[in-house]
């Protein structure tokens, strides 16, 4: 699987690189993204602008790989679906359970937004 990595202070934005997650891709989707469940940053923005089409397992298993980071107390952000990506994962039923936002900038928001969030639930207890 193709991908460029970007690491920033809070962050890992990946973007792939293929034009279609397809069900077969779902072992490389892990091998991708569960690593960064232990290495500073480990919140993660999937960056999705250049895929032009996802099959249901590829989404299932993004669903699955984000509750692994939200178990963990990680972000995992998704951002810039195509639309026909995005029609896919509404058609499936996935879109509504994916944390997804229009932009790279609003994702780095929601995950310095759920930092602070955490941060302050922690402190409570």
């Amino acid at each position: 699987m193709h991908v460029k990595i970007d690491t920033k202070e809070k962050f890992h934005a990946i973007t792939i690189l293929e034009p279609v997650l397809a069900a077969n891709m779902t072992e490389e989707l892990d091998a991708l993204l569960l690593p960064f469940l232990t290495p500073e940053p480990r919140s993660v923005i999937v960056i999705l602008k250049g895929v032009q089409s996802v099959e249901e397992e590829a989404g299932e298993r993004l669903v699955k790989i984000q509750d692994s980071f939200y178990e963990n107390a990680l972000s995992f952000v998704i951002c810039e679906l195509e639309p026909a990506v995005e029609e896919a994962l509404e058609t499936n039923g996935l879109l509504e359970v994916m944390n997804v936002v229009p932009t790279e900038t609003e994702a780095g928001d929601i995950v310095l937004m759920e930092e602070v969030e955490r941060e302050l639930l922690n402190g409570e207890e």
